[in-house]
Order: C-alpha cells, then structure tokens, then sequence
C-alpha cells in the first residue's frame, strides 16, 4: 500500500451485473454468425480519491471481479489517480501469469475507464476535453439486425434507425450465409437509398465465401464488411481487403485487448477502418489505438458502448463513428442517467459536466446484480 493522502486512491467498489437480452419487451435469445447470447455482463468500477468518485465500466463475464479483488486493487491502493498511463501498464503487468486478454482486458478496461473518469472530475472538466476534445460530436450508427430476427423484426429495427435520423446502420450476417443475400436485399428495402448499410460476419465466413458475398452484398449498396473472416486469420483479410469490391471497406479491431493487436492488423494491412472498444482495451489502449490509426492513415471507429464512446471518440481525430448497438443502448438506458444527446444521427458528449457525465441508476439495477467487492476506506 502507498503511502495515504487525501488525493490518492483511497477505496474501490465493484459490481458484476447479468442483464437477460429483450426485443419488444419479452426475453429472447440473440444471435450472430458465430455465436448465441441469452444475456450480457457488465463489471461497473467506483474509484475514490480526493473526495470525487471516478465511475468506469465494461462488457465482461462476471468472472472480471475476482480479478479487481484479487489482482488490481493491490496496485491501484494508495495510488495517485492523475497516473492513469503509469496504473495501466502496471494493471496490465500484474496479468502476465493469468493472461491480459479476456475477462482481465475487461477489468482492466473498468479500472481504466474509471481512473480517467476520476481525473476529469478531480481537474473539473469533461473526459472529452481532458483527453484532447478532437470533435463536438460523433456520427453513431445504428446496429442490431441479428441473424435470428424475423423479416419483420430486421425491417422495423433498421427502418426505425433510419427514421430517426443516423446515416448509417449494421446488420449480422453469416449463420445462414445461402439465406444472406436476400436479408441483405431486404435490409436496403427497409432503410431506403439514402442510409448507408453495414454487414458484419462475426468472423463466420470462410475466405471465398466472404469474398463471392461481397459481390452480392455491394450490389446492395454495402459499404461496410465487419470481419468478413476471423480477425485471427490476418492474412485472409488482408486478402479480402485488397480484393473487396469498391466501395466495401473490411472493419475488425473489436477484439483488441492489447496495444499489440491493433499494431499487427495495421502491419499486416488487414483494415481499411480500424475498431476499439474502450470497455476491452480501456481508455489508455483507446488512446494508443487512435495513434496508430493516424499513423497507418485508416480511420477509427467506437465499437459499442455509446455512452461511453461519445466522450471517448469525440476527443481522438481519426474516430469517424461510433456503433450505436442495440443491446448496450437498452442496458444504458438502464444503468446510467447524463446519457450523450442523439441529434441529427450524432452523439455529443455534454462538455458542461465532469468527466463521462454518467452517473449509476442503482436502485433501478439491483435485480442485476450477482456479485460485489468493496475495499479501502
């Protein structure tokens, strides 16, 4: 333990959440190329010094707890909350014998997010600014479309999105990929021609496959191809990245953990548009991933997360968008009040209010909640 001041760390307190998905109201499961969902974790970290609360959060298993209790607190106890790039790396040196990526990445991720919250709010100013505040506002996406839906739900959902103003909007494709084509055909009917569409593949297409789609899906009007093969076949998109049809961009990164892998996909060539997800690699690995992007000359985009990300990609100037997704949109509205303002297909985070400007709804999310750790003062 460091030695204690009123401005160092001075507690912590963790709650792991389980939140079952929902269309319409009614429970369901969900699926995408890959994989199916019937709920989705969330790990929210309070960090105290200096008589101001940090809040951070990420999508993780509730398996990320233990880690906080058991790893990071020892190292972030007595620290001074202003060395968030120092406290990263030493989180992140403090996983080597269980593994960064994963549940780790994500408590990380919590821990990071709520140390830069802390920050802002101690300096008194929005995280935004803090950061560097690049833009006013992000251009948000709207993306659901998950391969169980009906016909119905994947055109009421995509048509509302572009009913309500965003540019752009995401669908999952790949669990039935003879099948894709026509979802494809019927998502364009749905947004009309002025709305850009995106497809994501979850990594479940093989190589030529992927490619032989992306002849059918561009005839469509798609402009965006989200892992068209496993990000961990890095040679197969870079493959399908020099060969997809004009003007189709490949998008992966979502699974960034580490500073490392945004490095190898921009080594390799693999994207025409870098993802990060700051609830995987933290805000730090954020900031690290954005430099990359303008060094390698490809934008970057927010993966999920939006209330979170608004703040975040608008202080970086290589973010173009930010995934406004269905499922973290609902369990938003849920969790936190001080969302960011959707206007005119646009997030803006409020630079008015301290840090993020989230604040937690506790009582409305208690029936959530599986597990706790509470330590320090």
């Amino acid at each position: 333990m460091r030695a204690s001041s009123p401005d160092r760390i001075r507690s912590i307190r963790a709650d792991a959440y389980v939140v079952p998905t929902a269309t319409e109201g009614r429970r369901r499961p969900e699926s995408d190329g890959t994989i199916g969902w019937d709920s989705t974790g969330v790990l929210v970290v309070a960090v105290d010094a200096g008589g101001s609360t940090g809040l951070g959060y990420a999508y993780t298993a509730p398996a990320s707890l233990p880690i906080v209790e058991d790893v990071l607190w020892a190292i972030l106890d007595g620290a001074d909350p202003f060395d968030t790039e120092r406290l990263y790396w030493e989180l992140a040196a403090a996983t080597r014998n269980i593994g960064w990526p994963g549940v780790s990445a994500g408590a990380i991720a919590a821990v990071d997010i709520a140390l830069h919250d802390l920050k802002a709010r101690l300096s008194g100013m929005s995280l935004t600014r803090l950061l560097g505040g690049a833009h006013e506002g992000v251009d948000a996406y709207g993306s659901g479309g998950f391969t169980d839906y009906t016909d119905d739900e994947l055109s009421t959902q995509l048509g509302s999105w572009a009913a309500q103003g965003l540019g752009s909007v995401k669908m999952k494709v790949g669990s039935r990929p003879d099948d894709d084509p026509r979802r494809v055909a019927l998502a364009r009917e749905a947004i009309g021609p002025g709305v850009e569409l995106f497809v994501d593949a979850n990594g479940a297409y093989e190589r030529k496959q992927a490619l032989r789609l992306a002849e059918l899906f561009a005839e469509e009007g798609v402009t965006w191809f989200e892992e068209p093969v496993s990000s961990q076949d890095r040679h197969g998109l870079r493959l399908l990245r020099d060969r997809m049809p004009a003007p189709i961009r490949v998008a992966a990164g979502e699974y960034g953990y580490t500073p490392a892998d945004f490095r190898d996909l921009l080594i390799d060539g693999c994207v025409d548009v870098l993802q990060a997800d700051a609830t995987r690699c933290g805000i730090t690995g954020f900031g690290i991933a954005a430099a990359l992007a303008t060094a390698f000359g490809v934008p970057l985009s927010a993966h999920t997360a939006p209330a979170l990300h608004a703040s975040v990609a608008a202080a970086h100037r290589p973010a173009i968008n930010v995934e406004y997704f269905h499922d973290h949109v609902r369990i938003e509205e849920q969790f936190f009040d001080g969302l960011p303002a959707l206007a005119d297909g646009r997030l803006l985070p409020d630079r008015s209010a301290p840090g993020h400007g989230l604040t937690l709804r506790e009582p409305d999310i208690e029936v959530h909640r599986v597990r706790r750790f509470a330590a320090g003062d």
